[in-house]
């Protein structure tokens, strides 16, 4: 008899302890850093913008991932150079095989940056005049020698080439994201959106250039260049600055023509030998996605969700960032 109560005791006791739930023995998935995307079907693209490369490509499958819910900054890119010492392409010196034709005292390090051109009266500003090389520009002084980033810790890094990117992802254990992850995660759910809000635009939701490019910007989201992380509304999964602020890379090489990548899962254009952009045949080049500060209604307007540029790998420029993302496995394409 004093057994049969022992063991009655005992279970009482026990059905009076709190059940352990699911959610509290098995950890998030994602870093707090980052948002969980929880995948599912996509329609990249847009048939609402003139431009060939953003063509519709249907049914795309994505597998859930965590994504980082803003741009890498600039305090967390100088915590990576500060455990691994590693040399952005910007600050060193170009090389003699990649740029045969300079001579030795033009190949200082450098990086290009975006300057308002001189406007002069009755003349046309010249295609691309804003664009100037700058010696001794990078991610530590992103206007030139003169500029730092003291008062910019929670800015987005700019200046970064494709290979600086790849070398913090792989320090940080994570990756770049495929072009498929970005746009989707960039869209916040929203089926057919131009923004990463819905489809009108507003300049305080998005750090753009607002007024005549390139010569006036009213600044009327209160940025002239970059802006903190964060400072504009996140979409509804939780990300930050997918419109504008910066454009950001992605893994995928440019190509204008992507009908292959329909019904597919997970796709990704990973042979750089497919990169082709017509504007510099032979270059093969990677997507950067979400435009940056400098688009405007008048010059480029790729400050939207299927937005998309090419750019060459070892260009680092003032309006190129990055952000990260953590994967979770593949899905199958039947779900």
């Amino acid at each position: 008899m004093k057994v049969l109560i022992s063991l009655l005791t005992l279970l009482a006791i026990a059905l009076s302890l709190p059940t352990p739930t699911l959610a509290a023995a098995v950890p998030p998935p994602c870093p707090a850093d980052m948002a969980f995307i929880p995948g599912g079907k996509i329609r990249l693209g847009s048939n609402l913008a003139d431009y060939p490369e953003e063509q519709v490509v249907e049914d795309v499958t994505v597998s859930p991932f965590c994504i980082g819910k803003h741009e890498v900054t600039n305090a967390e890119f100088a915590e990576f150079v500060a455990a691994t010492g590693y040399i952005t392409v910007a600050e060193r010196p170009l090389s003699p095989e990649q740029f045969p034709d300079l001579p030795d005292d033009a190949r200082s390090p450098g990086s290009v940056v975006f300057q308002i051109p001189p406007a002069i009266e009755g003349q046309d500003i010249p295609w691309l005049s804003w664009w100037q090389w700058v010696p001794g520009a990078n991610w530590q002084h992103p206007e030139g020698p003169e500029s730092d980033i003291r008062d910019r810790p929670n800015h987005p890094v700019v200046h970064i080439a494709y290979e600086d990117a790849a070398a913090y992802a792989a320090w940080a254990g994570l990756a770049l994201p495929t072009e498929a992850q970005w746009e989707y995660a960039a869209s916040g759910g929203l089926v057919n959106a131009i923004f990463s809000w819905g489809n009108r635009y507003s300049a305080k939701k998005a750090n753009t250039w607002q007024g005549q490019f390139p010569t006036q910007n009213t600044e009327a989201d209160g940025y002239f260049r970059t802006a903190p992380v964060g400072t504009f509304p996140p979409n509804a999964y939780g990300l930050s600055d997918t419109i504008g602020n910066v454009w950001e890379w992605t893994q995928d090489w440019y190509t204008v023509d992507r009908p292959h990548q329909a019904h597919q899962v997970d796709p990704i254009v990973a042979d750089a030998a497919q990169s082709y952009d017509p504007r510099e045949p032979g270059v093969a080049k990677h997507v950067i996605k979400g435009g940056s500060f400098l688009c405007a209604k008048n010059y480029c307007s790729r400050y939207r969700l299927a937005a998309r540029e090419a750019e060459s790998p070892d260009t680092g420029m003032s309006h190129i960032g990055f952000r990260l993302v953590k994967n979770l496995g593949t899905v199958d394409n039947n779900t």
